[in-house]
């Protein structure tokens, strides 16, 4: 066993020095263990060539630890933990881009065996039996067997599964019920298995990690990470079954946590906003922090202006080595925390020199050494991305990694460098088909999809996956453009949610569409800044809308700017009519009526946020903002907020 952990080891590490000293700090680990030399005989002989061997490798280890960046008050264990873990991982990523790369010469083939590979699987389920699946040899007797599918197919079966009954749509028992986000209608609870997560960490983490680390060599440090994330609340199903979000979280993360600055008791508080609180604080008290870190770039915006609103009362923590006593925490939780704290008048004395300069690129001063933002910031975040690039994390390179979702791994995005986020389609993650965007409200979608090979540059698809957790022919809602192909395999840019598209006489106005004109209007708004928005159709507000005219209500939060006159407004409409022929030829017939821009007050989006969570039992790790509202409870509190 310890001659395959040998051998495993030093293949999984190409570096010569590092590959040498990692067998020979395992053989050292056997010497001292005083056990290994009974069950290996043949080591008898050894024992001072080894213990020779061992000083040695110990020292070419260390020499390699000691020329990476760290992180500061570092204990040994911890260090080489994370030094251990980022060889290992790295290994993995070129591994499995390795894979990846031979799988996009082969689509048409790669496709298929990921397709069958899971109607097998799931072969001898009750859905499996129902569209004999054990039959199937190949995709095209699949999609002619099989129907496109959305969520009310499966609502029945999956609260069977929940009640505990097995082999309904999947062989095995899912590890979570997972919600979706419900960004574009009620949130949907989905199966969530071990293939999953494997194929996410494989095919996802890894290959990112490795594409990091070659375009942003800085990356490959020993310093610590700030993730932003919190514990979310699960509940139990019938069977017992955990129901909650399918995220990263501080549990799933647990034998990673020492690789963060928050401390692993912060993780048992219950609130967000004392959470976050923990996780400034003990960021703060690191100088040397390497990487900021979340699902999402508005979880790490929300942290800089919650940084920018109590950074005094941080500060004070840090001086005087306390948490501040305004945090409900438990009594032994405090205790836990306080433990890890100490009187820091020096670097209390560095961030409030920092955080009188304002906040304009304050997280270059805060950390001098932070190499990267770590974040999804596409779809309905890229608004909070840039933002985070204009003002608070100003230089500063960002990365965003993914793009997944609920259903699991959809794409990598293979070039980080680039301002443009675009996602390779991974092809052994999901059996993929497109819908082409003129097809979208066809009573038939079976007869219009197409296969990867089939789509072209230039286009738009709705995404129909068929993925590892019971989901077959399944309608994502996910608008994608083809922007180019690698190899043979798509390459391609979110565009929007199908349910999050402005229309109000089939005018059809996406989220991308509607962003684009947004940032060209408020750049002719003399000093206005974007904090947030959404929209709203009238038909969903009734008569709090006022007018007869269908029309879009449109709801902003913006810095820099007390009012808007009525000329400002109106060029927020221009801008659509510009970037929408129907949509100006409806406002030029008064088909459409005038868009009504309504400014709400400072904070108006935060309270909104906690409204959606609550509603949808959605955790902090994985809420994203909806930018058209379906909900009149959502319209009204915005208009009760207007200024």
């Amino acid at each position: 066993m310890f001659y395959e952990l040998i051998s495993s080891m030093a293949i999984l590490v190409r570096s010569k020095l590092i590959c040498c000293a990692l067998v020979i700090t395992i053989l050292s680990i056997i010497i001292a263990t005083g056990q290994s030399l009974e069950l290996f005989g043949m080591l008898r002989p050894l024992p001072s060539v080894l213990g020779v061997l061992s000083l040695g490798g110990m020292a070419l280890l260390w020499r390699d630890i000691r020329s990476k960046v760290k992180g500061e008050n570092r204990t040994l264990s911890s260090l080489l933990s994370q030094y251990f873990a980022v060889k290992v991982v790295g290994w993995l990523g070129k591994r499995q881009r390795g894979k990846q790369e031979a799988d996009t010469l082969n689509i048409r083939q790669v496709q298929e065996e990921t397709l069958l590979k899971r109607l097998r699987k799931n072969a001898d389920t009750c859905y499996g039996k129902q569209y004999d699946f054990s039959s199937i040899k190949d995709c095209e007797a699949f999609r002619t067997r099989h129907p496109v599918t959305t969520y009310e197919h499966y609502r029945e079966l999956v609260t069977r599964v929940a009640a505990g009954e097995e082999k309904v749509l999947i062989a095995e028992k899912p590890l979570i019920l997972a919600m979706t986000s419900g960004t574009s209608g009620a949130s949907a609870m989905l199966l969530s298995t071990k293939d999953t997560n494997t194929e996410f960490f494989l095919q996802g983490v890894a290959v990112c990690l490795d594409a990091m680390r070659r375009v942003f060599p800085a990356s490959d440090s020993l310093q610590r990470t700030t993730k932003f994330f919190y514990s979310p609340t699960f509940r139990q199903s019938e069977a017992g079954i955990p129901i909650g979000p399918n995220s990263s979280t501080p549990a799933s993360s647990r034998h990673m946590l020492n690789l963060y600055t928050t401390p692993a008791p912060a993780f048992q508080v219950p609130s967000e906003r004392d959470t976050l609180y923990l996780h400034l604080l003990f960021a703060l008290k690191d100088p040397s922090v390497g990487t900021l870190e979340s699902n999402f770039a508005s979880t790490v915006f929300y942290a800089f202006s919650a940084l920018q609103e109590r950074w005094q009362e941080l500060v004070e923590d840090i001086k005087l080595g306390r948490v501040s006593p305004a945090l409900a925490l438990e009594p032994g939780v405090r205790a836990s925390l306080e433990g890890q704290m100490k009187p820091d008048p020096e670097r209390a004395t560095q961030l409030l020199t920092h955080f009188q300069q304002g906040f304009v690129g304050i997280a270059r001063r805060l950390w001098p050494q932070l190499n990267l933002v770590l974040a999804v910031d596409s779809g309905s975040n890229q608004i909070y991305g840039e933002m985070l690039r204009e003002r608070y994390c100003q230089g500063i390179p960002f990365y965003s990694p993914f793009y997944a979702a609920t259903e699991g791994l959809i794409g990598v995005n293979l070039w980080p460098e680039e301002e443009r986020r675009r996602y390779l389609l991974c092809p052994r993650s999901m059996f993929c088909e497109f819908l082409p965007e003129a097809s979208l409200d066809q009573e038939t979608p079976e007869k219009h999809t197409l296969l990867m090979e089939e789509v072209q540059e230039g286009h738009s698809y709705e995404l129909i996956v068929t993925n590892a957790s019971g989901l077959f022919r399944y309608r994502m809602g996910d608008v994608v453009k083809v922007v180019g192909f690698h190899n043979q395999c798509p390459v391609v840019e979110f565009q929007y949610r199908r349910g999050q598209m402005l229309s109000v006489r089939g005018e059809k106005v996406s989220e991308v569409m509607f962003l684009g004109a947004l940032k060209r209007a408020i750049s002719q708004w003399p000093g206005a800044q974007l904090v947030d928005y959404c929209c709203a159709e009238s038909a969903i507000m009734g008569e709090s809308c006022g007018g007869s005219d269908p029309h879009y209500q449109v709801f902003l939060e913006l810095k820099g700017v007390r009012n808007l006159t009525e000329e400002q407004r109106y060029k927020l409409d221009q801008c659509v009519q510009e970037d929408s022929a129907v949509y100006k030829s409806f406002r030029f017939k008064g088909s459409i009526g005038p868009m009504r821009v309504q400014m709400v007050a400072v904070g108006a989006f935060k309270e909104l946020r906690k409204q959606m969570m609550a509603f949808s039992n959605t955790s902090a790790n994985t809420f994203k903002m909806h930018r058209v509202l379906r909900r009149k409870e959502y319209a009204d509190f915005l208009l009760g907020k207007t200024i």
